[in-house]
């Protein structure tokens, strides 16, 4: 069912040509923030069932700088391949930086990485919780597109969840598996231990897992 809380308007479209091949960028307006949400499409995704979906949550450290703290450029860029290689689906782009506390916030989250915490301790030393984003929205801009049922790319079940609960019928997730680095093992190594992120990497699986997790 959609969440009636929710209205989504796309303002305005435009042809994006890119190396994978042309995608159209939507901006959207809402009224549940004051955020522009994206949704980025590659061919015909109205009425579609079983249409390629991501569902990224922006990263200005990952996607626009090629940090490697994260695996979220990666996603990313992954992600739009594979909509391209599959001949059509949608990116529904989400201005909640990091997990929804905001660059400052996440850039003071680094610090404390950098000292030991892992990133959902950092996130509750500052007083967020771990992770506070939301897909009320990306649900809306789905059904807004007509699609009407996704194959979802993510590790994330917590998004499948929300995105389900939100009425979007997820008829398979997709796997998208990570390239382990110096820099992200232990922030790879926490979402899999601590936020139940499906990675088939056992190399993540720490010996020193938190109690209770």
């Amino acid at each position: 069912m959609s969440d009636q809380s929710v209205y989504v308007d796309q303002i305005v479209c435009a042809r994006i040509p890119t190396n994978w091949g042309e995608f159209r960028l939507c901006l959207y307006q809402n009224d549940k923030d004051e955020k522009e949400h994206l949704a980025f499409l590659f061919g015909d995704v109205e009425c579609q069932e079983n249409a390629l979906v991501r569902v990224h949550s922006e990263c200005f450290t990952g996607d626009v700088l090629g940090s490697t703290r994260c695996d979220c450029g990666e996603q990313l860029e992954a992600s739009i391949v594979a909509i391209a290689e599959n001949g059509s689906g949608a990116l529904i782009y989400l201005h909640q930086e990091g997990r929804g506390i905001g660059l400052l916030e996440k850039l003071r989250a680094y610090n404390l990485q950098d000292i030991g915490y892992d990133t959902v301790e950092a996130n509750l030393a500052l007083g967020h919780q771990a992770d506070l984003r939301d897909y009320s929205v990306a649900a809306e801009i789905i059904r807004n597109l007509g699609i009407k049922s996704i194959r979802l790319i993510t590790n994330n079940p917590a998004k499948i969840e929300d995105l389900t609960q939100h009425g979007i019928v997820v008829t398979e997730r997709v796997s998208i598996e990570p390239t382990i680095k110096p820099d992200n093992l232990e922030y790879l190594r926490t979402k899999v231990t601590r936020m139940r992120h499906m990675l088939n990497m056992p190399e993540l699986i720490s010996t020193t897992q938190h109690e209770g997790d």
